[in-house]
C-alpha cells in the first residue's frame, strides 16, 4: 500500500470492457424478443406523456414500475452481480424505484400535479426519446454492434433517462422523490461507461 498514489479510478473497476460488453451482448441475446415488447411499451408510455388521458400517469407508473422491476432482476441481479459484487445493491435500489412507482403512481397519486409548464413537457419529452430511442443507438458511432444495444426496460441507462423525462413531462406530485434513483442510476451508469472507456 506504500505506491497507493499509482491508483487510478479504473484500477477499481473489477471487469473489462470486454467482458461487460460480452456479458451486455449475451444478455440481449437471451432475453430477446423482450427488447421490441419493451420499445412497444416505452411508444405507449411517450404518448401517454405527450397526450395526457384520465388515468394515463397510473399506466405510466405501472408500465415504469415493471420495467424497473425486470432490469433489477434479469440485468443486476441475474447477470451484471457474476462480474460486479455491488450490482446486487443495484438491484435492490431498481426494487425499491418499481414499488415507490407502485405506491406513489398506482395505488396513491395523490392531488393532480399542476401543470407542468411548457418548457418542462419539452424537457421531459426529449429526454424520454433519448432514452427510449437514441440511446439504444449510441454505441454505434463507438463500434459496438446492434447486439450490444442498451435498451429501455432492459438495460439500467437508457430506462432511467426515459423515466426521469417522463416524470418530468407528465409533472406528478410525487416526482422529486421518485426521481432520484433514476439520477443516482444514471450518474453511476455514465461514471462505469467513462471509466470502461478510459
Amino acid at each position: 500500500m506504500t505506491e497507493w498514489w499509482t491508483y487510478r479510478l479504473s484500477s477499481f473497476l473489477l471487469f473489462s470492457p470486454r467482458i461487460y460488453w460480452r456479458l451486455v451482448e449475451s444478455y440481449n441475446r437471451d432475453i430477446w424478443p423482450a427488447q421490441a415488447v419493451a420499445l412497444g411499451a416505452g411508444l405507449v408510455l411517450l404518448w401517454l406523456a405527450a397526450v395526457p388521458r384520465y388515468g394515463g400517469a397510473r399506466i405510466v407508473a405501472a408500465i415504469l414500475a415493471l420495467a424497473w422491476s425486470s432490469v433489477g432482476w434479469a440485468f443486476h441481479w441475474q447477470r451484471y452481480a457474476t462480474i460486479n459484487w455491488a450490482a446486487t445493491y443495484f438491484a435492490v435500489a431498481f426494487w425499491v424505484e418499481a414499488l415507490l412507482l407502485i405506491l406513489l403512481g398506482v395505488f396513491r397519486p395523490g392531488r393532480p400535479a399542476p401543470e407542468p409548464s411548457r418548457r418542462q413537457r419539452i424537457l421531459g419529452l426529449t429526454l424520454a426519446v433519448c432514452g427510449l430511442l437514441l440511446y439504444p443507438l449510441a454505441g454505434l458511432p463507438a463500434g459496438r454492434p446492434w447486439a450490444q444495444a442498451e435498451v429501455f426496460g432492459a438495460m439500467p441507462e437508457p430506462t432511467g433517462l426515459a423515466t426521469l423525462g417522463l416524470l418530468l413531462a407528465g409533472g406528478r406530485p410525487h416526482a422529486k422523490w421518485l426521481c432520484v434513483l433514476p439520477v443516482l442510476s444514471l450518474a453511476l451508469g455514465m461514471a462505469t461507461l467513462w471509466l470502461l472507456s478510459s
